[in-house]
């Protein structure tokens, strides 16, 4: 009988392609007891491995060019409707005049005190205030990455002579000298032309 009832185990566990919850069933009770425990801790193993995170590729890696070239730039913070909305706020203090650690519109703006103003009302970002620890900021883009939104700094080295806000199309606004006030410039222009550019993203 003993026989019999292995081959009958056999044909359960054929019939069933060796479905796990079927072998208790012919095992003796001993031997049912030790395979149950084992089904047991392997569901624990099982439930407690934490899945594999998801892959984080940055946002706008693989974004397609705009009409200034620019791609999306790891370590980058603003997204492209941030940046738009910043060159907006921008072009809307046009006409403010210069001063010298001028940091507002009523006191009249510097060209750090401008970019400050701009980023600290229209983005969660805090820059720092003079263009020598600006030029550090952010991240490095080159000119065929550039966008709208990106901070430009003229002259060479860590020190630059001027700065202001891209705002597209060769165009830039900045704060730009004592008697000046903040106006719409294009890189176009013969001045501009002789001195070294760079493009920093926030």
């Amino acid at each position: 009988m003993a026989r019999a009832g292995l081959k009958r185990c056999d044909l359960q566990m054929k019939l069933k392609e060796f479905d796990p919850s079927w072998a208790p069933l012919c095992l003796p009770k001993r031997m049912r007891a030790i395979w149950l425990t084992c089904l047991w801790v392997l569901a624990l193993v099982s439930c407690s491995t934490p899945p594999k995170p998801a892959s984080m590729a940055h946002v706008g890696v693989s974004r397609e060019a705009n009409q200034d070239g620019a791609q999306g730039i790891i370590g980058e913070r603003l997204s492209e409707s941030q940046a738009q909305e910043l060159a907006l706020f921008a072009f809307g203090l046009v006409g403010t005049p210069y001063h010298w650690g001028g940091n507002t519109p009523d006191t009249g703006f510097d060209c750090s005190g401008f970019i400050d103003y701009v980023l600290s009302h229209q983005t969660p970002l805090k820059p720092p205030r003079t263009v020598t620890q600006l030029r550090a900021w952010g991240v490095e883009v080159l000119p065929a990455q550039r966008r709208t939104g990106d901070l430009i700094f003229f002259g060479s080295g860590p020190t630059p002579t001027h700065a202001g806000i891209y705002v597209g199309k060769g165009r830039f606004v900045h704060a730009p000298s004592t008697g000046g006030v903040v106006h719409l410039s294009y890189l176009s222009d013969a001045y501009w032309q002789k001195l070294q550019v760079n493009y920093r993203r926030p």
